[in-house]
């Protein structure tokens, strides 16, 4: 499950005199050529906006690309590492679909199909490229749309009000931070996967993410597992990611992104 290559899409000071390399992580198809234009996934890890490490989606990247799609697992800031805080870790996925956007050409992708996924914060970072309009990385060319198609969102942090998760930390620009108070009239199709038993984002957080969603008259497909807890789609948990995964596949196909069936498969096909 190794990476295509890795390339440096952004380069940062950091508090010492080294400047900070962000990167990606790229996974082509074997049948891959760069006049290509397919369609692009970007994954963010989780960790609590402190930490976490890009090869927590390089099962799910390795999956894609033999599907057909370009997929990346990106690099971002994150306070364990850099010192940073969570507003930084959006700067950061902002960037990263404009670089891909920015180099479509080169990676053989279509730009205006560029589906943006993640886990628990990594879930934050992927919703709010889609509907947080601030913190933008100062300097960067906004003509350069950050806004991905679609959404595929593994428990994710999207509500950071008083009620949600990471007020303490975001409490002085929630309102513009958090991704269930910024769903504008036309948010990408999302996909949503999450436990009944996570204790960090309940389920009534899902429904009422979908609901607003509804509210603007757009799709929204929420999938609960049932006792399942927070982070139960990593593929250490293989019965849930291959679940979740083929759901993704299902949702992803009927968007037009992949064809085909899956080809991994909850329960055991025979001839």
């Amino acid at each position: 499950m190794r990476p295509t290559e890795t390339v440096i899409y952004k380069t940062v000071e950091g508090d010492s005199s080294d400047p900070i390399d962000l990167t990606m992580d790229i996974f082509k198809p074997l049948s891959h050529r760069s006049t290509d234009r397919r369609p692009v996934m970007v994954f963010f890890f989780g960790g609590g906006w402190n930490g976490g490490t890009q090869s927590q989606f390089h099962p799910h990247c390795h999956y894609f690309s033999s599907r057909g799609l370009i997929a990346i697992s990106a690099e971002y800031r994150v306070k364990s590492r850099h010192g940073t805080e969570p507003s930084v870790c959006v700067q950061d996925g902002k960037s990263a679909i404009r670089w891909i956007r920015n180099h479509a050409e080169d990676l053989g992708i279509d730009g205006q199909k560029v589906i943006a996924a993640g886990g628990s914060p990594g879930g934050h970072v992927a919703a709010a490229t889609a509907t947080v309009k601030k913190f933008n990385e100062p300097e960067e060319d906004l003509a350069t749309d950050c806004k991905p198609q679609a959404l595929v969102l593994f428990n994710p942090v999207f509500d950071n009000s008083p009620e949600g998760y990471g007020y303490d930390r975001v409490q002085a620009y929630w309102r513009d931070f958090s991704p269930m108070h910024n769903i504008d009239e036309t948010p990408p199709p999302t996909v949503v996967f999450l436990g009944t038993e996570d204790k960090l984002i309940p389920t009534a957080t899902a429904e009422a993410y979908q609901k607003r969603m509804a509210d603007s008259g757009c799709r929204c497909d929420v999938h609960l597992y049932e006792g399942q807890g927070h982070g139960f789609f990593n593929f250490g948990n293989y019965d849930h990611y291959v679940k979740t995964v083929v759901e993704t596949d299902t949702f992803l196909a009927s968007l037009g992104y992949v064809t085909g069936e899956p080809t991994l498969f909850p329960e055991p096909k025979f001839l």
